[in-house]
């Protein structure tokens, strides 16, 4: 009897919500994970679901797994021309949103594009009047690319969207239609955290970090695996410590604690 009233406390332990917020919008993004905190450092985890494409229940085309390994390819730095030209475009465009309009920026960043394209065939022409070249098109290589969708590309693709935005309606709701009260709760909160980071940043300065961020965190995890694994680990550490000690002055979850400790031990003793 005392056993199955300490298996009920446990499971009345798990299912409490702490610091957690629910179903999978978050775990989807890599934010919280439900259950045993997993082995592996939480950056680790990070880089690794960022490295690789995200698996769903809809089959994925294979031009997004391409897509992904490209994106992985320019976040580590594989082809350095490849991602400075990249990092370079992105910041200076980012940069002038911050003085000149998104309409500016947007219609002197295509003039420039036209300009060198025109200018491009404009030289392949000249070429060809002094017999020097064939005039050809230096850009029908990808003009011969084939851009159309089969029928069955069609339909896995509209599929896979309509998941999405079902997928995210289905939180939407869950949250602002206050299906789960605490996770209302834990939502209006960090739209709460939001406002005052959104009073000292601007979402393009914020966007502007994100980029450098992107650009710069994998490649020095990978050089600095080891230091930054031991790191994050003593700061997870500090971070269980204090939250149990949260847990332990909340009334009620001492004892659900103590409980789960208790039939945890008992279990690794029959093993």
């Amino acid at each position: 009897m005392e056993w199955l009233k300490t298996s009920l406390l446990l499971a009345v332990y798990k299912t409490v919500p702490i610091l957690e917020l629910s179903p999978p919008l978050w775990t989807a993004i890599g934010w919280v994970q439900r259950g045993p905190t997993p082995p592996t450092p939480v950056l680790r985890v990070l880089l690794k679901w960022a490295k690789s494409p995200r698996s769903s229940g809809v089959p994925s085309l294979s031009l997004g797994a391409d897509m992904g390994s490209k994106v992985a390819d320019l976040l580590y730095w594989k082809d350095t021309r490849t991602s400075g030209v990249v990092f370079t475009g992105l910041m200076v465009s980012l940069l002038c949103l911050l003085h000149f309009s998104i309409v500016s920026v947007a219609a002197h960043l295509a003039l420039l594009l036209l300009c060198g394209t025109i200018s491009l065939r404009v030289y392949r022409k000249v070429l060809q009047a002094v017999h020097r070249g064939d005039g050809a098109n230096p850009f029908q290589a990808y003009l011969d690319v084939d851009l159309t969708l089969t029928r069955e590309q069609t339909e896995r693709l509209s599929h896979q969207i309509t998941s999405r935005v079902v997928s995210a309606a289905t939180q939407l709701r869950h949250f602002f239609l206050v299906e789960d009260l605490v996770d209302s709760l834990k939502l209006a909160l960090l739209f709460y955290i939001l406002t005052f980071v959104g009073a000292i940043f601007n979402g393009l300065t914020l966007l502007i970090l994100g980029v450098i961020g992107l650009f710069t965190i994998p490649l020095l995890y990978r050089q600095h695996q080891a230091q930054i694994d031991q790191y994050v680990g003593l700061v997870t550490n500090q971070l269980s410590h204090i939250k149990a000690k949260i847990r332990a002055k909340i009334p009620g979850t001492g004892a659900l604690a103590s409980a789960a400790a208790a039939v945890s031990g008992s279990k690794a003793k029959a093993e």
